[in-house]
């Protein structure tokens, strides 16, 4: 009997721990569902940011491509919003922000890389003047 008791228990404690996480599964997807997304407005913002970073520092003379794919991300990401598509409008956002930074990026290693071409022509002809003619003694 005392047995009985003890599997009853038992089967009767799983059994509403199963239906508290039902319920706390259905009540977290109807309040995901039942809320509108807000607009990102906050990734927006940042790729509108990072766009103009970059086209401040002349990045389209390095890195064009990446710039324009940027600014069309950002366009599709203004759509999306239009369209009350908040989720992939955010997606969009962030991937017009990382457009533009890769822009900037590429841009800046192409100015560093021209700068290290340059002082390298400096050094060779350093080296070779020095070869023309010996040190004063």
């Amino acid at each position: 009997m005392v047995r009985n008791i003890k599997q009853f228990t038992s089967e009767h404690a799983c059994s509403a721990l199963k239906s508290t996480i039902v319920a706390a599964a259905a009540s977290v997807l109807f309040v995901a569902c039942s809320s509108t997304p807000q607009p990102p407005t906050q990734q927006i913002t940042a790729a509108e940011s990072a766009i103009s970073h970059a086209e401040q520092a002349r990045v389209a003379d390095y890195a064009s491509p990446e710039l324009s794919e940027a600014r069309e991300k950002l366009a599709a990401a203004k759509d999306s919003v239009a369209k009350n598509e908040m989720t992939r409008a955010a997606r969009y956002a962030e991937q017009a922000k990382l457009d533009a930074d890769l822009a900037a990026a590429k841009a800046d290693a192409a100015k560093a890389k021209a700068v290290n071409d340059e002082l390298a022509k400096g050094t060779t002809a350093v080296k070779e003047e020095l070869k023309r003619t010996p040190g004063v003694q």
